[in-house]
């Protein structure tokens, strides 16, 4: 028997989310999106998600504030934010990056609360 759960998604069609993320392929136990030409502004809202997330830089430059911590996140660059870890950003350049949730954020909706 085949495996039926192969997919490709392609980004042109994908959907999006309230916060401006593109959502890409999703598995049982894991999703990527990607966040694309964010721009430069007051900084997102904290929050302590219900799932992990990698992540890596495309293009530009962000803060990463993560449980007392500032990182400087630049093209090239990947991070983890652990399930449950308080946490913002603050885009300093028009900045593109992918990330990879486990359990899937938009799931449930995660993503959005």
């Amino acid at each position: 028997m085949s495996d039926t759960t192969v997919i490709k998604v392609s980004s042109s069609h994908s959907p999006h989310g309230e916060m401006g993320q593109k959502y890409l392929a999703s598995g049982k136990t894991v999703s990527m999106r990607l966040w694309e030409n964010e721009q430069p502004g007051e900084p997102k809202p904290e929050a302590a998600r219900e799932y992990e997330t990698v992540g890596y830089v495309i293009q530009g430059r962000a803060e990463l504030h993560l449980e007392g911590q500032k990182l400087l996140l630049e093209p090239g660059d990947s991070w983890v934010v652990p399930k449950g870890a308080s946490h913002t950003y603050n885009i300093l350049e028009s900045f593109t990056a992918v990330e990879a949730t486990s359990p899937p954020a938009q799931v449930h909706g995660r993503d959005e609360s």
